[in-house]
């Protein structure tokens, strides 16, 4: 194989750790947080005795 060969551009993301940590803590984060807002909105007004 020739050394001035192209990469792929999913293993160049594949090889970039950092934005690999930053996906990773990002997307579940934002993930949960879009789901917990579901949650919320969805919850009924509690009445009081």
């Amino acid at each position: 194989m020739s050394e001035t060969k192209e990469k792929h551009p999913l293993q160049k993301l594949m090889d970039n750790h950092w934005l690999l940590l930053a996906l990773g803590i990002l997307i579940p984060f934002l993930s949960y947080t879009v789901w917990g807002w579901i949650e919320l909105l969805m919850v009924k007004p509690a009445t009081l005795p």
